[in-house]
């Protein structure tokens, strides 16, 4: 396995790299610092940061007026208190507005694991795909959050990006290029395809090869341009398996389970779909994440149960 790094230290540096090479890049946090892991840049550039203090609302508004005056500004702070909190002006000053803020939304859904629904974010995905101009992304391992960002600084108009709160390591290798809209086939197979978002991408994996030694062939599917997406090339890789599963660390409303859905029934997918979340109506437990992700039923070894199952039936 290689390495693991966590995302946050990814963006920040990604937002070193711009600002060196003439990116106007402002970051604004609500109280914080420690969250996004932001020293490197606070002590590389003191002028750049902006801190409203705990006031997630003010710290929108205030990235939406530099925006407009012609700074990209990005948000970095907690995904719950970003979505939720600050709901109103993420709808009103960034996306309806247009306005060149990119949102972070770090440690998003269950990794804050033990503090519970307050501090899960289980429902970020389904509230800014409510949301019609904005761009949302999901990135799985750090070279593809790396060039998400890099795409996301460079790109024009809002842009929301769900970061995982542990570190992770690599799914792609150094020839991975990002491309917005692109669906990433990570592992091929003919008997069932995985469609997986965010950290949990590697939960797919390993149920894939864990279903291999029982001769089961189980494609993976990485969703992390959630819009724009693809709809033909997505609708095109579930084609010839009689099962998809979507796995995600978020409601089965709104996610990766809606997406799929939706692009099944679009396209006339032949296939069963299962949605492996947090189930409607409810809320992800308390807990580390091993005992969250073995609750819900979306660590690798549930996967690869239910895989067995729905085949058996």
């Amino acid at each position: 396995m290689s390495k693991s790094e966590h995302l946050a230290n990814v963006m920040v540096q990604c937002f070193i790299e711009a600002v060196e090479k003439g990116l106007d890049v402002v970051p604004v946090v609500a109280d914080s610092t420690s969250t996004s892991k932001i020293k490197p840049f606070e002590e590389k550039f003191p002028q750049r940061l902006v801190n409203v203090g705990i006031a997630e609302q003010v710290m929108v508004g205030t990235a939406a007026g530099l925006a407009l005056g012609g700074k990209i500004a990005v948000t970095c702070n907690a995904a719950p208190f970003l979505i939720s909190r600050a709901n109103e002006q993420v709808k009103v000053d960034v996306c309806y507005n247009n306005t060149n803020v990119k949102l972070f939304g770090l440690n998003a859904g269950a990794s804050y694991g033990p503090l519970a629904s307050t501090h899960h974010s289980t429902d970020d995905i389904s509230v800014m795909r409510g949301f019609g101009n904005i761009e949302i992304y999901a990135p799985s391992c750090p070279i593809e959050c790396r060039q998400i960002i890099e795409y996301a600084l460079q790109k024009e108009g809002p842009v929301y990006v769900r970061m995982d709160g542990k570190a992770l390591p690599e799914l792609h290798d150094d020839s991975y290029t990002f491309a917005p809209g692109n669906v990433d086939r990570l592992v091929d197979g003919s008997d069932v395809a995985l469609v997986a978002m965010g950290s949990t991408v590697h939960e797919a994996v390993a149920a894939a090869e864990q279903l291999a030694k029982q001769k089961i062939s189980a494609r993976v599917i990485n969703l992390s341009s959630i819009r724009p997406l693809n709809n033909a090339a997505l609708a095109s890789q579930l084609e010839g398996v009689k099962q998809v599963l979507t796995v995600e660390e978020h409601n089965i409303n709104g996610g990766a389970g809606s997406v799929v859905a939706e692009v099944m029934a679009e396209f006339g997918v032949p296939a069963r779909l299962t949605r492996l979340g947090i189930a409607d109506g409810q809320y992800a437990p308390a807990g580390d994440r091993p005992y969250t992700r073995k609750c819900l039923g979306i660590d690798s070894e549930s996967i690869a149960q239910s895989v067995v199952s729905l085949i058996n039936q």
